[in-house]
């Protein structure tokens, strides 16, 4: 996918901020910018929201985990519940940790 950017003169600041965080984490332009935009639409948000903006999930469906994870005690993670039903696989739930870590670290 391509994404054109447009910004103004007064905006530049942003860019030359961007390429300094670039050059010291060692990635591109386009994957501070995404990094720093998956930070903004996820921050504070859990597990089965963040799976349900990466279309790995139905919203439904998250709502039926939660209700098992409560009946249960929560003795389980919602993300062992939603792969043993087959409703998300292994690694979405496992991208959805690695979103919600690095979000949470920030």
């Amino acid at each position: 996918m391509q994404v054109t950017l447009y910004y103004s003169d007064e905006d530049k600041y942003l860019l030359d901020l961007v390429d300094r965080i670039a050059l010291q984490q060692r990635k591109s332009r386009s994957a501070v910018i995404m990094s720093i935009l998956e930070e903004y639409f996820e921050r504070d948000k859990r597990l089965g929201e963040i799976l349900v903006d990466l279309g790995a999930l139905d919203p439904r469906r998250v709502e039926e985990a939660l209700r098992e994870q409560e009946a249960e005690g929560r003795r389980r993670r919602i993300g062992e519940i939603l792969v043993e039903k087959g409703w998300v696989r292994p690694q979405d739930v496992e991208r959805a940790l690695v979103i919600q870590s690095r979000v949470r670290r920030s």
